[in-house]
């Protein structure tokens, strides 16, 4: 296992807690955490990790400045809006940083101004870049104040010819004084407006909004892991809550021949986006659906609809003990638990554990590495299954 050297700016950015330290060690304290919350529920299986712990994220995300003087770029420092400058990252894509450097000395060829906190002048405030890692696509937003970007046709031909790979350019007027990366309105100025990645054979499309899990490998793993768990067999049906844009229920789907699959999401963009991934994949059959997840298994079981396993990613807050009534109620005999929180993860699994689910297994995955987080994906039974 390879050792890690520490950013230049580690300590002010706050993203890689472990940089620095050899990833062996990384992964065992990661696995120490798990096993503390989770060995008195159930079996804590081993870590899974990454093959290689640096340059993974297909998602990153500069944001500038202007101090009176010059431009600078970087990342908000850890809990702040304090912009730490800084060009390199252990964890971001490197092909992305290229084209954000590229972006940068195109700014100073074009003389475009960069927003001042201070003046609330200036016109471009981020650049976000987004990478299909499995088919090289690239994604470029310019968030900018107003729409009007001087000389935008030889710019985006300029950065084209230099890289290929960039399948859309879009600018995203964003004016609002907080620090929320998109604005309301997205311009699409090159390209489809969105792009294509694959996990597990199945293909999403990308939309500056969408989430996507930001390490496309680990992310095969914990899929993987979730459709093992959930052992699915032909004629039975999925229920995918927090959907988002289907990715865990189109990849379960297509692992097991003749499932039906449901998905239920809040965001109705998300909706839309997993209609159209379900359209692209041949699965034209999946339904998903705009609605709260809870509510939609309290109707769903008064209408006496069946679901034999439950697919629940909820967000880091974890799920509700409404939720957790409700997959009661649905009853399914299986519920497959992906959780990027152990600490709420454990408190979900004492909540289930009284509606009748007892956790079999745990695996912690090391989705985010250099940084503190982990992915867990936890089976739970129907105790009178």
């Amino acid at each position: 296992m390879e050792k890690i050297e520490p950013c230049k700016v580690a300590r002010q950015c706050g993203g890689c807690a472990f940089a620095g330290v050899e990833y062996k060690k990384q992964l065992s304290e990661k696995e120490k955490r798990v096993k503390a919350l989770l060995s008195p529920l159930c079996e804590v299986r081993p870590i899974v990790g990454a093959e290689s712990p640096c340059y993974y994220r297909n998602k990153v995300h500069w944001a500038y400045g202007f101090n009176g003087k010059s431009t600078f770029a970087g990342r908000y420092e850890e809990g702040s809006h304090r912009i730490i400058e800084n060009d390199t990252c252990l964890l971001e894509d490197l092909e992305c940083q290229k084209i954000h450097k590229e972006i940068k000395r195109l700014l100073a060829s074009f003389k475009i101004p960069t927003y001042d906190e201070r003046t609330k002048r200036g016109l471009l405030r981020r650049v976000l870049i987004r990478k299909g890692m499995a088919t090289g696509e690239i994604m470029v937003v310019l968030v900018l104040t107003s729409p009007v970007l001087p000389g935008k046709k030889a710019f985006i031909k300029k950065l084209l010819e230099k890289f290929p790979s960039i399948k859309t350019v879009l600018i995203n007027i964003n004016t609002r004084t907080d620090s929320m990366i998109l604005g309301g309105k997205t311009i699409n100025e090159f390209g489809r407006g969105f792009i294509w990645d694959s996990l597990l054979g199945v293909r999403f499309k990308i939309s500056p909004s969408s989430f996507f899990q930001i390490n496309h490998d680990q992310t095969e793993k914990l899929y993987s892991l979730a459709i093992e768990a959930a052992d699915l067999k032909k004629g039975e049906t999925i229920l995918d809550a927090y959907c988002g844009i289907g990715t865990i229920g189109l990849c379960a789907a297509k692992s097991c021949e003749g499932v039906k699959l449901t998905g239920v999401e809040m965001n109705r963009a998300a909706v839309s986006d997993a209609k159209e991934n379900a359209k692209a994949n041949g699965m034209e059959k999946a339904r998903f659906i705009a609605a709260d997840a809870t509510k939609f298994m309290v109707e769903a079981a008064e209408r006496g609809e069946k679901y034999d396993v439950v697919f629940l990613d909820p967000p880091r807050s974890g799920t509700t003990p409404d939720c957790i009534r409700a997959c009661r109620i649905l009853s399914p005999s299986r519920i497959v638990y992906v959780s990027c929180d152990p600490e709420t993860l454990s408190r979900d699994l004492k909540l289930f554990q009284k509606q009748g689910y007892t956790p079999r297994y745990a695996i912690p995955l090391d989705m985010l590495p250099l940084t503190e987080h982990i992915e867990n994906c936890v089976l739970l039974e129907r105790e009178d299954k």
